[in-house]
């Protein structure tokens, strides 16, 4: 047994099963290039089988990962499944087929419908069919740890004589306790044959709030396999969070021993580009990657940090991406400076993207005193990685009042398929005012299910960030805006959801898609 680590991501693919987490095609891309420079070992680009655009974006992913990271495709153990992961991974330097099935006495019986013999006879056939594609293949046992650990060593053996390299033992339901969940664990490993020929791996959900340490609990006792996400989302209450279980293992590594691969001064670019991405904010109070993270309000904390920074630190903001010290970029900047600055955050732009982004800093800077690292994020998300706009937005006015005799007024000039309409209206806020003029300019009116609004930055002259999610008839988007004026923010994310939504219904992707594992 070895001390190193394996991270394997699925942001992509458990992750944005998160309610409201959905990503376009761009945006996986992405967000799979800075798991790259995160460092991840495997990265669980999706499920090929369940949709088209999956399909589309995991084969593209596939291809244009350009370092060893592995690239995985889920697949239950069903034939069809299997051979479409395999089409849609097999570009890939490093492909991985993962194919599961439900070793649970209640899965077996109420979600199979199958008897515990038959389910051994489909791993065999999964794992067997799965291995004349690749010699890289991850069996599950999906609700792990509701099953029988002696009928689980024995269906895990069937696996690895079948072919399985890699063996995952998830905590699906985020039902265990992290001592019982390490003995478990380590029953399954010393009592199943061939143990010593495979990559032990967990994946946990936090439905008890647990996923990290049964995680981490886990990997004291012998696996070398973490399965983790962006920020912990996930199906329901997410899944163990990457950012937590790599500083665990790098802060205490006098207790675990371990060691990784992961640049974690990675962590907190690449937390920061999935929550622009989905729309979700990182919680204040969220460890290592919140605002609070590293702020200290007390007064005793606040002596003890003057005089020695570790009496209330246990690691540097530095360490996981953090920068202590403000961004210079401005209205004066040039087109040098501005593409080193991006280049230090991780990005890389061809000449038309920096253009684009030249011109947006600077618009940015005429209205904004100081710009930080965090408003140049927000403006890469706006401008360059997004679906190409179907409606484009150029003016809005706002009159604001306070609900008397005359009601708060919004005026919109926007172009619909190339064509400039122009309109005005009222609504019971400026806000409703807004998306009213800009329903009836676009023709249609879904109803919205979200609103919020977060500040990129502190400051009264803070980016605004808008968040909204519409939903008609059987499909749902996502819409983000910034703007230092929260009224224009909220009108960009309005028809930016407006944009994501005719793109979803041109590519099918219903909300209710098929239903994966973990």
């Amino acid at each position: 047994m070895t001390d190193r680590v394996y991270f394997f991501d699925t942001t992509l693919r458990d992750g944005e099963q998160s309610p409201g987490a959905t990503m376009n095609f761009q945006e996986k891309l992405r967000l799979a290039h800075q798991l790259e420079l995160l460092g991840v070992d495997i990265i669980e680009a999706g499920f090929p089988a369940s949709s088209a655009g999956d399909f589309a974006s995991v084969n593209a992913i596939a291809k244009q990962v350009s370092s060893n990271m592995q690239v995985a495709g889920l697949a239950r153990c069903v034939q069809n499944d299997i051979d479409r992961c395999w089409e849609a991974i097999k570009d890939a330097k490093n492909p991985r087929i993962h194919t599961f099935i439900s070793t649970s006495p209640l899965h077996m019986q109420y979600k199979l419908r199958k008897e515990p013999e038959q389910v051994i006879e489909m791993a065999i056939a999964g794992v067997a069919r799965s291995a004349k594609y690749t010699p890289n293949v991850e069996f599950s046992c999906e609700d792990f740890s509701r099953s029988d650990r002696d009928f689980v060593c024995k269906i895990v053996g069937e696996a690895i004589k079948a072919g399985a390299t890699t063996i995952n033992l998830p905590d699906t339901v985020g039902y265990a306790q992290p001592d019982e969940f390490a003995e478990m664990v380590s029953y399954v490993i010393s009592h199943t044959e061939g143990s010593e020929k495979v990559v032990f791996s967990v994946h946990c959900h936090d439905d008890l709030g647990l996923a990290v340490a049964n995680t981490l609990a886990a990997l004291k006792v012998g696996v070398r396999q973490a399965e983790v996400t962006l920020n912990g989302i996930g199906e329901r209450a997410g899944n163990a969070a990457l950012e937590e279980v790599v500083m665990g293992l790098q802060v205490r590594k006098d207790f675990y021993g371990l060691t990784h691969g992961i640049a974690s001064e990675q962590l907190f670019p690449s937390c920061r580009l999935l929550s622009m991405i989905i729309g979700q904010p990182i919680p204040l109070n969220k460890s290592i990657t919140g605002a609070n993270a590293f702020a200290h309000e007390s007064g005793i904390h606040q002596d003890g940090m003057l005089k020695h920074r570790e009496t209330y630190e246990i690691m540097t903001p530095q360490s996981v991406g953090r920068k202590e010290t403000h961004l210079v970029i401005g209205k004066h900047s040039g087109h040098n400076a501005i593409r080193q600055k991006f280049e230090s955050l991780g990005y890389h732009f061809d000449e038309e993207q920096l253009n684009q982004l030249f011109s947006a800093v600077k618009d940015l800077a005429d209205r904004k005193k100081t710009l930080h690292d965090e408003d140049l994020m927000a403006l890469v998300q706006q401008e360059v990685y997004r679906i190409p706009d179907r409606l484009k937005l150029r003016h809005v006015g706002v009159q604001c009042s306070d609900g008397g005799s005359v009601p708060p007024v919004a005026a919109v000039l926007m172009d619909v398929d190339g064509i400039e309409k122009s309109g005005a209206g009222f609504g019971c806020g400026p806000v409703d005012a807004l998306f009213n003029v800009i329903s009836d300019l676009v023709g249609r009116r879904p109803a919205l299910e979200q609103y919020a609004i977060n500040a990129v930055t502190g400051g009264t002259d803070a980016l605004g960030e808008v968040t909204v999610r519409i939903r008609e008839n059987d499909f749902s988007a996502i819409g983000r805006g910034n703007h230092p004026d929260i009224f224009v923010a909220s009108a960009r994310a309005y028809v930016d959801a407006l944009n994501n939504l005719a793109k979803r219904e041109e590519e099918g992707i219903r909300i209710h898609q098929m239903s994966s594992p973990h």
